[in-house]
This record gives structure tokens, sequence and C-alpha cells, in this order.
């Protein structure tokens, strides 16, 4: 089946594209997305947010369509930088720039408890079937390590791997990340309800 999928980011694109393949599920992005005006991210939660872009695109979208919600939780931030990843440090601020940002307000703080967090929403024809959540903890390091991923992977030191998600490597990483743990879910689903849709 071919599944839909809300998101300009090529990194993102790439961990669903893998995650879709091992099920036999072809992940497309949604034709002509960067012409769709986007919503308004309004949700207080992950899950409102992703829910809110899976029920706007999926109006649209010739087939069933996922949107994704995710971002890293600071403990010692209380919970930020949150559903403002992606925008910590300005509307359109670069990844390095929210990594900055991050490390100069955990300054002098021992807590480097973190996590990242990833909610998926299912929708077809504006309506949401499901949504799946994922977690992965780790620790925030005082510079970034390593140019793979993304986002704040440089940042994110994951203890069983002995490195930060920044260095290492792509299907490794998706074994345990947050948005591995939602999307394969999401696949568990479809996998068993793929003649609903």
């Amino acid at each position: 089946m071919t599944l839909y999928c809300a998101t300009g980011n090529k990194g993102k694109l790439r961990e669903f594209q893998l995650a879709g393949q091992l099920i036999g599920v072809d992940v497309r992005p949604l034709p002509g997305l960067n012409s769709i005006t986007p919503p308004e991210e309004t949700g207080l939660t992950f899950e409102e947010n992703a829910q809110l872009k899976a029920t706007y695109y999926s109006r649209v979208a010739p087939g069933p369509l996922f949107a994704d919600d995710s971002g890293l939780s600071v403990d010692a931030m209380q919970g930020a930088p949150g559903i403002y990843s992606a925008r910590y440090a300005g509307e359109n601020a670069t990844d390095e720039e929210n990594n900055s940002l991050v490390r100069r307000n955990l300054q002098g703080v021992s807590n480097r408890k973190a996590k990242f967090i990833c909610v998926v929403a299912l929708a077809s024809g504006g309506i949401v079937e499901k949504t799946f959540r994922g977690e992965v903890e780790g620790e925030i390091l005082e510079a970034p390590q390593g140019t793979a991923g993304f986002g704040y992977d440089p940042l994110f030191y994951y203890p069983p791997f002995g490195c930060s998600f920044g260095e290492a490597e792509a299907a490794k990483k998706f074994e345990v990340s947050h948005r591995g743990k939602a999307i394969r879910a999401m696949m568990q689903y479809l996998a068993l309800h793929v003649g609903s849709f």
C-alpha cells in the first residue's frame, strides 16, 4: 500500500521510508506539500499538533496519510523546548541555533537528563484514525558530537550506545529512537488493518 507523509524534513522522511520498507509500505511525501500553506500549530501537546496536521493534510491526500510532531524534552528546563523544538531559537532557526540555545540554558546545570518524544497521527479524509507515541531517554552533552542525524541528535547522548545520536549509524539509531518506536507501532497497526484503508 501507499502511505502519504506530511513532512518536508528530509531526515524524517528517510526514517519513515526505512520503516515502511520493513513491511512493504511505500511511504511517499504528500504531492504538492510545498505549495500547501501549513496549518498553525496551536496544540499544547505533541498529540494535539500531530492530530491537527494529520487532519489538515489528509483532506487533500490521495490516500491515508500520517503526520508527526516530535521534539526534545529536557528535565532541568521543565520539559522545554518540547513542542517548540523546531523553532526554539526563533521561527526560522537552524538546528545549530536551536542546539546553541539549549546549551546556553544548561550551562552550569548538573542534571542533563532528557528525552526525545514523537507522536505520529494516522488519518484519512480529514479524520484521525489513531495516534502512536514513542520516547527514548538520554542526556544532553555539553558540546555537539557527530554530524549524522539532524535536529538535536548531536547533543543527545544515548548511554546504551556510548555515543550521541549524531554519531550513531542511522539504522541502529532508528531501532531505539522515539521516531522509530512511534512509526513501528503505526506500521504494526497498518499490517493488521490494511483492508480498512
